[in-house]
């Protein structure tokens, strides 16, 4: 199951995530997404369980909980949606 991570710290690290994670179930893929044009966290991540029990465990568990000075969201992530990178500007 693929969770979302919300409200994190610009200084939370994927390798905390994993930590944070990993008492619940295995951990497959942490991922924390950074602004291409800044460098800096965006404030939400991504992780990877692969046993939805777990999955479901550690967001019982964690939602709502403080991570560097945040009340983190986790939840199950929805699917990716294909944007419209350039959309139309109406004149």
């Amino acid at each position: 199951m693929n969770l979302f991570v919300g409200n994190l710290s610009g200084q939370t690290t994927e390798q905390q995530l994993t930590a944070l994670f990993s008492p619940f179930g295995i951990v497959q893929n942490v991922k924390v997404i950074i602004d291409n044009y800044t460098g800096r966290s965006k404030g939400f991540g991504f992780v990877e369980m692969p046993d939805d029990a777990h999955a479901e465990r550690a967001i019982r568990n964690l939602n709502g909980t403080s991570v560097d000075a945040q009340t983190i969201v986790v939840n199950e992530a929805r699917p990716k949606t294909e944007r419209d990178r350039f959309p139309r500007t109406r004149y």
